[in-house]
């Protein structure tokens, strides 16, 4: 666990120490540079090549020469690097500082959706199909599927785990109270089972820590996160990446929340026949105890209407 975790960190740290390594060989506007970056890498992640000349006074190709230096390709890829950086170190506050600072108090909803559009678009580019595949199997054959989402990400947990006992057999959404009630459901957890994280930043620690737990029983362990780099990937053998963002305090999840439909579309479509004979057992069964109205659209009479006017009057 020690070296995993560790592994981690060098991740995390990667850009931080490159640039401590190199400050003494940047030249004068480089070490400028090099120096707002360490102080306000919350904000610069998120300004342009352009911009971030502009903040700190330099040139744009000075930006560029600084991101190659330390050994990137080019301003995207240091720009990508310091996102993974920043991914799960801002705190709530921070985030809302952010927030204030990207998103002005007009067409606040045309932004949100906006940002939200793009994240779809990116999470279809970059999805591996075959990741997606194999998921859809390895769920399929699962003796019992274990649902590992907390805080941030128990909504996408439950909305996950409702559809799947539509098509599975044993599903079981890990809800907890304590650290050790996690461990508590999944203490029979073996090879022949299935456990599925998720977890976006900032990363759940005892997301981290269950996926661990089911990993030394040797189950089968499905992740959904925002990056390779996450650290619930550590224990997983499918990995599903879906773009998410800040909005305020809250994360953006409608990519995630769209990978999760189409995992359970294309388990309805490999499973259909059991799938319908569940659904028609449950709706003689919702039918008999009346759990959906079927009168809800049924209008008022209008005599009924006519004869309380009279009355009134």
């Amino acid at each position: 666990m020690a070296k995993k975790t560790e592994n981690a960190n060098i991740v995390s740290h990667e850009l931080l120490n490159s640039i401590t390594e190199k400050y003494d060989k940047l030249s004068k506007s480089q070490k400028r540079l090099a120096d707002h970056i360490s102080q306000h890498y919350d904000k610069a992640v998120f300004l342009t090549a352009a911009k971030l000349a502009e903040v700190v006074g330099v040139s744009e190709s000075t930006v560029v020469r600084f991101a190659t230096t330390l050994g990137y390709s080019g301003y995207p890829d240091f720009q990508e690097a310091l996102k993974e950086m920043v991914r799960n170190k801002l705190n709530s506050i921070q985030r809302m500082e952010i927030t204030s600072d990207r998103v002005s108090e007009t067409k606040i909803l045309e932004r949100v959706l906006q940002s939200d559009i793009n994240k779809i678009k990116a999470t279809m580019a970059e999805i591996d199909s075959n990741a997606f595949e194999q998921a859809v199997e390895t769920i399929l054959a699962g003796r019992k599927i274990y649902l590992v989402g907390l805080r941030g990400s128990a909504p996408l947990a439950s909305f996950l785990g409702f559809y799947l006992n539509l098509i599975c057999e044993s599903v079981l959404v890990l809800h907890h109270n304590s650290s050790s009630e996690v461990f508590e459901q999944l203490m029979r957890v073996n090879e022949e089972d299935v456990v599925f994280g998720i977890s976006f930043p900032r990363y759940s620690m005892r997301t981290l820590k269950a996926l661990e737990f089911a990993n030394s029983r040797k189950a089968k362990v499905i992740t959904l996160t925002d990056s390779t780099h996450s650290p619930i990937n550590l224990y997983s053998s499918c990995n599903l990446i879906a773009r998410s963002d800040m909005a305020s305090i809250v994360d953006s999840l409608v990519a995630p929340l769209s990978v999760l439909n189409a995992l359970i579309v294309s388990l309805c479509i490999c499973n259909q026949e059991k799938v319908i004979r569940n659904l028609e057992g449950l709706e003689r069964i919702w039918d008999e105890f009346q759990v959906y109205n079927r009168d809800e659209l049924n209008p008022i009479r209008e005599d009924i209407c006519m004869e309380s006017d009279n009355e009134d009057a």
